[in-house]
């Protein structure tokens, strides 16, 4: 005899709350200007950019850190960027043998969006 038990169904990604609302709607708490500035700041290196955009842009919306290391700084480098990237909420990670895939957080561009466009006009 085995005793099943339903899981409730986790909400959509697309249904995710952003960080903030756009920055025309309303001035933003303190609370979500930290959160934004952290994104920021990760995003304000060059490489953590490129490294970003290469990770957002690979096929399948991961990419193995051997696919997207060649952007002219160290191996050692780029891992202290991705890390950075990481602890700033954008990117999430998981080891496969020896290699480590790289993932755009769920919501991450959507909010990032969200947040630079303009208020939806009543």
């Amino acid at each position: 005899m085995s005793i099943t038990k339903a899981l409730p169904l986790l909400e959509s990604e697309a249904a995710a709350p952003p960080c903030c609302p756009p920055l025309n709607e309303r001035p933003l708490t303190a609370e979500e200007a930290e959160r934004t500035a952290v994104m920021f700041k990760a995003l304000g290196d060059p490489v953590r950019l490129r490294l970003f955009s290469s990770v957002a842009s690979h096929e399948g919306g991961e990419a193995c850190v051997c696919d997207i290391s060649d952007v002219g700084v160290s191996q050692p480098t780029v891992s202290h960027h991705l890390k950075k990237l990481k602890e700033a909420g954008l990117l999430s990670s998981e080891r496969r043998g020896t290699w480590v895939y790289y993932r755009v957080e769920p919501a991450v561009l959507a909010a990032m969006g969200q947040l630079l466009s303009k208020a939806a006009t009543a």
